[in-house]
């Protein structure tokens, strides 16, 4: 019941902070955005099922509760661009019987600013600031005496980088780094602890952290990264965004990341959101994650 509740208000506590954003954005004095391209958009979705006892087809009660948030401000002047990309989003399901468990958790924060090599150039100098980290508890499910395998900030990411970027159009970006650095951080540095002592035969990677520090710094050779975003039809909006991080210490083990979702409005109000994140990180483990999702519900944007 305390996992459960603690989603639920997680959940809640979540959507009535965006939801005071979103009014006190909306009260704020006009300002001067001339050189300035601003889109957000606020989302909260919510399904549910019951059953009596009398239903013969089968079935069993659930309910999932959704909330995120994406904004982006781009500024554009003379040879200068900086842009700036928040993405959040939390989700939890429950089915009868089982506590809330999480569905889709994720905080984005990415800040570039670049400056072009000349006039006419698509090609910029750039610098890079880059965080990613998860808000609420995660489990494996499949393993009854496991504890929580992540946390708030464990793992969290920040990657520093500079280098080269290709932007032929306004929908697409490239980004070549021959030399970028990323911070592990574990808010809980001794989650493996537990995890050791309740289910020892659970091969746990720590996230490549050295089991009693926080920080893990790695060196890249290289790193790319791809950004796509544009409505491909009318309130139809397809984004996605791959990186890929080859360490100095292990040329072989190259980390790739996709994080992709299609949100379709309609109704002014409502839209369907489809959304798909790949990882393969062998500082994690050495297999191919996928996690996909699909949601319904109320969708503002301004």
């Amino acid at each position: 019941m305390m996992n459960m509740n603690k989603y639920y208000y997680c959940i809640l506590t979540s959507w009535v902070l965006c939801s005071f954003s979103l009014v006190s954005l909306a009260q704020e004095a006009p300002k001067d955005t001339s050189y300035w391209k601003k889109a957000s958009k606020f989302g909260l979705n919510l399904s549910q099922g019951t059953f009596n006892e009398g239903w013969q087809g089968g079935g069993l009660n659930n309910i999932a509760l959704g909330v995120y948030l994406n904004s982006k401000g781009e500024y554009t002047r003379d040879r200068n661009n900086w842009v700036n990309d928040f993405q959040f989003q939390l989700g939890a399901l429950k089915n009868k019987g089982d506590a809330f468990r999480k569905s889709v958790d994720r905080l984005f924060f990415d800040s570039k600013y670049g400056r072009k090599l000349s006039e006419v150039s698509q090609w910029y100098f750039f610098a890079n600031l880059n965080f990613l980290t998860q808000i609420a508890n995660g489990r494996d499910f499949g393993n009854e005496r496991m504890p929580f395998i992540s946390a708030f900030f464990t793992p969290a990411y920040l990657t520093e980088a500079i280098g080269i970027e290709w932007k032929p159009t306004k929908f697409f970006s490239m980004q070549f780094s021959p030399g970028a650095v990323r911070q592990t951080i574990l808010g809980n540095k001794n989650l493996y602890k537990a995890i050791d002592l309740l289910a020892p035969e659970y091969k746990f990677s720590n996230y490549g952290v050295e089991r009693g520090k926080s920080v893990r710094n790695e060196l890249a050779i290289m790193q790319l990264v791809m950004n796509f975003d544009k409505d491909i039809a009318k309130d139809v909006n397809f984004k996605w965004r791959y990186q890929a991080f080859a360490g100095a210490k292990d040329l072989k083990a190259i980390d790739n990341r996709l994080d992709a979702q299609l949100t379709a409005k309609f109704a002014k109000y409502f839209n369907v959101n489809l959304g798909l994140i790949a990882i393969y990180d062998q500082d994690q483990v050495a297999k191919m994650q996928l996690a996909q999702s699909i949601n319904f519900g109320f969708l503002y944007s301004w």
